[in-house]
């Protein structure tokens, strides 16, 4: 209906960008260019703030391109480029002469725990720490993780020290990490155990120890040169960067305790204009690595100069398919090229080996220049939504959070072109499918209609391919078919990602909303929206007969046992499988092909048991805010509220099944199960049968007093009578003496403590 009303792109959009949030404020600027007035405007759209970016979502003329580039930068206002010509996208970004970066990665900072602290006098050879030198005297400190995860630089600030260490609390300090010589011949596994472990040890001890080995491997290689040593980083220790005035004796009395915050200090970076970067990016750098070491991005930069110019001398832009007009852009390339040749830290056509420029000439590579242009005026719907994600990831680095790209990122699919055949390319014929069949010919629109491919999810990453098959005329042929299932309910937390949803569809089938607004972009779709679970108990509906008639199947699903299960139904029907997730800003994709790739189940997931917490530390000696968490909702939480009512219910229910069940548990949660049953049935035993809200607060009391106090208290006489019988202290290093809570002047976390306890004891009864 939009084409029917001859709309303008930006009109047709603006009630479906305001749908999206009601709480975002969207607008028209009906202009045909923006003035630098209306860009320093202090007051866009009534909210009293200037603008803060500025995103060009395609290559304008180069005096206006440039004047808004050079308007932003100079006034702090984020400048982003996301075009997409043909097969090319190109993602351009400048923040300024001037942006501070906050947080550089967006990862959580870390929190390590200080199992010892070591004054080391005297360096010994075998240690290996950036900027000491033998025979100087070093702070290390270990840490209780496996892993610290920092590197030479970073920052940290002392927490919780205590004793002579208490004054470094909330100081700031640097660090670097250390590394010990080991022959190369000894084959130490620095990822094994029996390493892991001895690490553990003291490090005058672990030296003493690689002393030994190095010795024995050097006597037996006596006068011969071949004797050779690597070094093995010791993740668990740091040496501690400390200022001349700083004293390390207060070190040396370490006891126990000690938390060492990661610091990330801002980070000041300098842009460059576009201006600046069209011309002297020496080797622009790809998205694919490789690419960028074999510089292939100079045939794109040189490509964008060359149209701009095409553009100024013309007055329009390069026309598609148009011959002679790709021969002209050609032309001004290499006059480019040749121009820059001289200029130092230019652009220009030079070999490139491993992403250095080698200062020798090359052949300009005309045929990717003369594609550019023949391509210019076309887009690819895919290509589009990568620039799209790229560019609103980029406008949020404006924040100070996360890093922005280095100005220039290009990306090319020469793959895509179909240049076999004219007829097969053109004529064009006034359809939707236009630059598609431009660039990818009339037989892949028509093969791509009559396809039949299988959705697995509807969530964000669904959404994303749903749209794009709709425009792209996937399932519009004949014997074309689009399924798409998910099991899942729109809530409202999903309208923030999961864009074709809006709040009317809240509570409604995520698959069946989805389609319904797909159809709408596309009435030609052929699409079925299903509501079933793709596994093993529904292998009734999805058989032999539906696996078979698929062409490929796309997974958009959220967990990995779904994953393998696609993944083998693929496997065993020969179906290619389009793979993918995300985590936050991260996200992976993956093309399996049948009998020419890996398939997923290949692939080794990580179950991260290095990274699970033993229960001993959870409940007895915990020593980071995240055991506490995790005491919490497994200890507490999981067995209070859910473990012991649904024992509880089953054996009221069904004794024998109950029975049935515990036979099966391993002895610990037979006690377990057993101990919960006793502690239900005891509780309606006092209470006569009728549970109320005082019985719910006289519990949660209980149990209260019974985990913090009275375990606490056992816990201490323990530890107490130990240090008396072998005369060493107890809590030292990670080991915390805990306190036990006191009643007599109850504070106010103990009574929200019990109030939420026995609130959830109500919810259960």
């Amino acid at each position: 209906e939009h084409v029917a009303a001859g709309a303008t792109r930006v009109n047709a959009s603006l009630p479906e960008l305001r749908s999206l949030n009601p709480f975002c404020r969207v607008d028209v600027f009906d202009t045909d260019e923006v003035s630098d007035d209306y860009l320093l405007s202090s007051n866009v759209l009534g909210t009293g703030r200037p603008f803060a970016a500025v995103v060009v979502s395609t290559i304008l003329p180069k005096a206006y391109l440039l004047r808004l580039n050079e308007t932003a930068r100079s006034n702090g206002i984020a400048f982003i480029l996301a075009a997409n010509h043909g097969v090319t996208a190109s993602l351009f970004s400048d923040f300024g002469p001037r942006h501070e970066i906050l947080d550089a990665t967006g990862e959580p900072t870390q929190t390590l725990a200080v199992s010892n602290v070591e004054v080391i006098d005297d360096k010994p050879a075998l240690l290996s720490i950036d900027g000491v030198k033998e025979g100087e005297k070093v702070v290390l400190v270990t840490v209780a993780q496996a892993e610290h995860g920092l590197d030479d630089g970073d920052t940290v600030a002392f927490d919780d020290m205590r004793d002579d260490l208490a004054d470094l609390n909330g100081k700031i300090v640097k660090v670097r990490r250390v590394a010990i010589a080991s022959p190369t011949e000894a084959h130490v596994d620095a990822n094994g155990v029996i390493f892991k472990e001895a690490l553990k040890l003291p490090t005058s001890e672990v030296v003493a120890n690689f002393q030994k080995q190095y010795d024995f491997y050097k006597s037996k290689h006596e006068g011969d040169e071949k004797f050779c040593t690597r070094t093995i980083t010791m993740f668990n220790r740091l040496a501690l960067v400390l200022e001349d005035d700083v004293s390390t004796d207060p070190f040396a009395s370490y006891q126990a305790g000690g938390l060492l915050n990661q610091v990330r200090p801002p980070i000041l970076k300098e842009y460059r204009s576009l201006a600046e970067t069209l011309e002297s990016t020496v080797v622009p750098q790809m998205l694919r690595g490789e690419e960028w070491e074999d510089g292939k991005g100079i045939e794109i930069h040189l490509g964008i100069a060359a149209v701009m110019d095409f553009n100024q001398t013309e007055g329009r832009w390069p026309a598609i398919h148009s011959k002679e007009d790709c021969l002209k852009v050609a032309e001004i390339a290499k006059r480019i090229s040749e121009e820059r040749k001289e200029k130092e830290g230019a652009c220009w056509s030079q070999k490139v080996s491993f992403a250095f420029p080698s200062g020798e000439a090359r052949d300009l590579d005309e045929k990717r220049i003369e594609r550019f242009s023949r391509l210019f005026c076309t887009e690819l719907t895919g290509l589009c939504a990568f620039l799209g994600g790229a560019a609103a990831q980029e406008v949020l680095k404006k924040s100070g959070k996360y890093t922005p790209i280095d100005q220039w990122v290009h990306h090319d699919e020469p793959i895509l072109v179909a240049d076999e055949c004219s007829s097969n390319i053109g004529p064009l014929f006034g359809s939707r499918y236009d630059h598609q069949i431009a660039i990818l010919g009339k037989d892949f629109q028509a093969k791509a209609a009559n396809q039949r491919v299988f959705l697995v999810g509807c969530g964000a990453l669904g959404c994303e391919y749903l749209k794009g098959l709709a425009l792209m005329g996937i399932g519009t042929g004949r014997d074309g078919q689009v399924y798409v299932t998910d099991m899942d309910r729109i809530e409202v937390s999903n309208l923030s990602r999961q864009f074709l949803f809006r709040q009317h569809d809240v509570g409604n089938p995520k698959s069946v909303s989805g389609a319904q607004v797909v159809k709408k972009m596309n009435p030609q779709m052929n699409i079925e929206a299903l509501e079933r679970k793709v596994g093993a108990d529904t292998e009734d509906f999805f058989d032999d007969k539906f696996w078979e008639s698929l062409d490929v199947c796309w997974n958009a699903l959220d967990n990995v046992h779904a994953r393998r299960y696609t993944d083998a139904r693929c496997l065993d029907y020969a179906k290619p499988l389009l793979e993918s997730g995300t985590l936050g800003t991260k996200c992976n994709s993956e093309v399996v092909l049948p009998f020419r790739t890996s398939t997923y189940n290949d692939g080794k997931e990580s179950d991260d048991n290095e990274s699970q917490i033993a229960m001993c530390t959870l409940r007895s000696f915990p020593y980071l805010p995240k055991h506490c968490i995790e005491y919490a909702k497994q200890s507490f939480f999981s067995d209070y509220f859910e473990f012991g009512p649904d024992e509880y219910e089953t054996f009221r229910k069904d004794t024998a099944t109950y029975f049935e069940q515990l036979d099966k548990m391993d002895p610990g949660e037979q006690i377990k199960s057993l101990g919960m049953i006793r502690f239900f049935l005891d509780l309606q035993k006092e209470a006569g049968g009728k549970i109320d809200f005082n019985a719910c607060v006289q519990v949660a009391f209980k149990r209260m007093i019974a985990d913090y106090r009275t375990s606490v208290l056992n816990l201490l006489h323990s530890a107490d009578e130990m240090e008396k019988s072998s005369g060493k202290k107890f809590w030292t290093g990670t080991k915390r003496r805990p306190r036990p809570i006191d009643w007599t002047d109850p504070s106010p976390e103990l009574m929200e403590y019990l109030y939420c306890t026995a609130n959830m004891y109500a919810s259960v009864w």
